[in-house]
């Protein structure tokens, strides 16, 4: 099997034959006594996880991400973007009242934190929040009629 590694900006591929063939030693646990082309190596390699090790080479500390056939395709595809849910506002999914607001201006907020209380057709409303992100403008407050799509939050 063939991974990419990536130290930095330095990208290499890696071969699972390659490392079999590594001529090393294990000492202790997680070390390993090391010859490559007649030179002497100590290395320690410790999992960070999600395919992201540190190894320690002679006192040289580098990360190491490895990426495997479907890491690379998936990457290749577009697909491997992150994406943040980062809240941009919050809007009155329904006609109701605000029964309380929990959430102040300039709270930092994570996914699923409450924000306010919605009463709606006799029924209270949870409203919590899709994402994270930090509280700019709250546009209702406690008894306040809103209507269906009203922005009640927005964020920074």
């Amino acid at each position: 099997m063939i991974y990419k590694a990536k130290v930095g900006a330095f990208e290499f591929n890696l071969n699972t034959e390659d490392l079999a063939r590594l001529d090393s030693v294990p000492n202790e646990a997680n070390t390993m006594h090391v010859l490559h082309k007649n030179k002497s190596y100590e290395a320690a390699v410790t999992a960070l996880g999600n395919k992201t090790y540190r190894i320690v080479i002679n006192g040289n500390k580098y990360e190491v991400k490895l990426s495997d056939a479907y890491d690379q395709l998936v990457e290749k595809m577009g697909l491997s973007v992150v994406n943040a849910n980062v809240v941009k506002e919050i809007k009155a999914p329904m006609p109701g009242l605000v029964l309380s607001m929990v959430a102040e201006v300039g709270q930092r907020v994570e996914q699923g934190m409450t924000l306010l209380i919605l009463e709606a057709m006799k029924m209270e409303n949870v409203l919590k929040s899709p994402g994270e992100g930090t509280i700019k403008t709250i546009h209702v407050a406690k008894g306040q009629a809103v209507e269906k799509g009203m922005i009640l939050i927005e964020f920074e």
